[in-house]
């Protein structure tokens, strides 16, 4: 047995004649931060989106606690406790940040459907109270608290990736995918994001994966980086050992 939660075996994505990702394996654990870096190109998004069932691989499984996942959809596998934030905003503008939380919890129904919304039944109002009561936790959690009232197409880019990563952990999520969460944010926000996810990890046992071209901030975070480049794992291990590899310095880190 591998450990990993979620597992990529051997994965291909053709565009053309162009491979964007080249027989990639990468997994990730329960409790584990992991880092996929590389320069623009080296298919990262791309195994984002084949890991979250965007795109189904031209080649290649895909694992979920070592059954595969390969031809789910991404509605079954959020069901199944993935969640994944873009790199471009992916808010319900015209909601508030609280309600964007709250839609995000809404799946699981048993509130009683349309009979008990017409007729505000208790056990609708109890359960969408407590979901209430989740997202404004969460939004406390994530330092945009008193945001919740906001309409989110309203929000700073800052401050709309908190609100992004607060939905996507509102219904506790067992894996996350994080498309550059770190992106126009501050850093007091970076310092919130990076406590968000190490407690998701470490109290909830979720394997969080993230793509994120501040290397300063993966290597902080992160307990094992993977580097891509021309879509093949070109070098993973601790952040210190990545880091201090000729080969990555010479593909993508430079004088970093």
């Amino acid at each position: 047995m591998s450990g990993y939660v979620l597992e990529a075996r051997g994965v291909c994505v053709r565009f053309g004649g162009i491979t964007a990702l080249a027989g990639v394996d990468l997994g990730v654990r329960a409790g584990e931060v992991c880092g996929l870096i590389g320069p623009n190109g080296a298919g990262k998004t791309t195994l984002f989106d084949v890991l979250s069932g965007i795109r189904r691989p031209d080649r290649g499984r895909l694992l979920l606690d070592g059954a595969d996942i390969t031809r789910s959809s991404p509605v079954w596998r959020a069901r199944h406790g993935m969640r994944r934030t873009f790199q471009r905003r992916q808010l319900f503008g015209q909601l508030s940040a609280a309600d964007n939380l709250l839609v995000a919890q809404e799946w699981r129904g048993g509130g009683g459907g349309l009979t008990a919304d017409l007729l505000a039944l208790a056990p609708r109002r109890s359960r969408e109270r407590a979901r209430r009561e989740r997202g404004e936790q969460v939004l406390a959690d994530c330092g945009i608290g008193p945001l919740g009232a906001a309409y989110a197409a309203g929000l700073p880019v800052g401050q709309a990736r908190m609100a992004e990563l607060a939905r996507a952990v509102a219904d506790p999520p067992r894996v996350l995918l994080l498309d550059e969460p770190a992106s126009g944010t501050s850093a007091p926000e970076r310092e919130r994001l990076a406590a968000v996810v190490r407690r998701l990890a470490a109290e909830e046992g979720c394997a969080v994966l993230l793509v994120e071209h501040d290397v300063a901030f993966v290597m902080d975070l992160c307990t094992r980086v993977v580097v891509l480049d021309l879509g093949a794992v070109l070098a993973e291990g601790p952040p210190a050992e990545v880091r201090a590899d000729p080969r990555v310095r010479e593909a993508y880190l430079g004088s970093a």
